[in-house]
């Protein structure tokens, strides 16, 4: 593969140093729009996140992104390109889709070996490339292992050495650490803090602390419109996420022991609001410039504090108005232990400045 230095960029790449671009972004399925008039360029050598609940339209832009899907309305760049220019992006876009799937008979070797020759990488460059991939991901020792004989985290691993397999330019990561246990999801964090610096990085994700931890800026998608966007610092002192636990079987409505996110979106200074069902978890977006002042509230998390500091729902007061007909002793909503769910229950407060 051409090295970065002789590498061709599009119109406008160079001079600008921009390495993905959008443009009144627009993808509708029928009547339904998933992505509604979204701008935004991402700095070449960053780390973006693309942040919001589920249904935000995250995937959608990253599937356009990626040249899975194309636009109905807008443009797309990458590196000066759309995405649809498979020769000109061929080796400089690394992609790993959400729930992507590994050829189960093949071994680790020759399902990477095989992804580098699509690179139109030389075998012996290919070799070289594929083992420095999986030493990133300290996989080296799967290389004869059958790719369906790798648990959930391994998996995840080689998924994730093949999209930075090569050195692209840029990467796209959609929900890495999405169904990881903790343990996991942190090391699959750390991998793509070690490649900080080395390419540009586009991770998707649902969780905001998570995505502080590695991005340089992020975008707030919330059904499909662009929300906030800018330096990742910044974004946390005028948002702060709040996460309720809620029980197994939990849905969304309006009726007594359902969750009513409507209710909860059309609440002053809240940015988004969603029920994940995956983490059983309400999430929260607040903007902290509007949102009326709390006597019990406390200095937002620091980075480097040793650890996050929480605080109760008392705490949040439209949360506790919008919840509190759903948070009574005869509510079905109950935490990890079983036990009932009631407004005393600290929940993380996840904000940094």
């Amino acid at each position: 593969m051409a090295t970065q230095a002789t590498r061709t960029h599009g119109h406008g790449y160079a001079e600008l140093g921009v390495a993905a671009r959008l443009t009144r972004l627009v993808k509708r399925f029928g009547p339904k729009t998933a992505v509604h008039d979204v701008t935004l360029s991402i700095a070449a050598g960053t780390v973006f996140g693309l942040i919001g609940p589920n249904g935000a339209g995250k995937t959608t832009t990253f599937s356009m992104l990626a040249g899975y899907l194309r636009p109905t309305a807008g443009d797309v760049e990458i590196l000066g390109f759309p995405p649809t220019a498979v020769d000109a992006l061929r080796g400089r876009l690394g992609v790993l889709p959400q729930d992507a799937l590994l050829p189960a008979t093949d071994t680790v070797g020759e399902f990477l070996l095989h992804m580098a020759a699509l690179q139109g990488l030389p075998r012996r460059k290919a070799l070289e490339s594929t083992l420095t991939a999986l030493d990133d991901v300290a996989g080296r020792d799967w290389w004869l292992q059958r790719c369906g004989s790798l648990s959930h985290g391994m998996a995840k691993r080689v998924a994730l050495a093949q999209a930075f397999l090569g050195d692209p330019d840029i990467v796209l990561l959609d929900e890495p650490t999405a169904g990881l246990d903790p343990r996991v999801a942190w090391e699959v964090r750390q991998i793509v803090k070690a490649k900080k610096g080395r390419c540009t990085i586009i991770v998707s994700s649902h969780n905001l602390q998570e995505l502080e931890e590695v991005c340089d800026a992020a975008a707030i998608l919330d059904r499909g419109r662009l929300v906030a966007s800018g330096p990742m610092g910044e974004l946390t002192a005028a948002n702060e996420e709040v996460r309720v636990k809620v029980g197994h079987g939990t849905v969304r409505g309006s009726r007594p022991g359902e969750i009513p996110i409507q209710a909860l979106r059309e609440l002053p200074a809240v940015k988004t609001a969603e029920l994940d069902e995956e983490r059983l978890e309400i999430v929260v977006l607040f903007d902290r410039s509007s949102a009326p002042p709390s006597s019990g509230a406390r200095r937002p998390h620091q980075r480097g504090d040793e650890r996050p500091r929480t605080r109760t729902a008392r705490d949040e007061p439209h949360v506790k108005r919008a919840l509190a007909p759903r948070l009574s002793k005869t509510s079905p909503l109950r935490d990890p232990n079983d036990r009932p769910l009631c407004l005393a229950q600290d929940t993380n407060r996840r904000a940094t400045a």
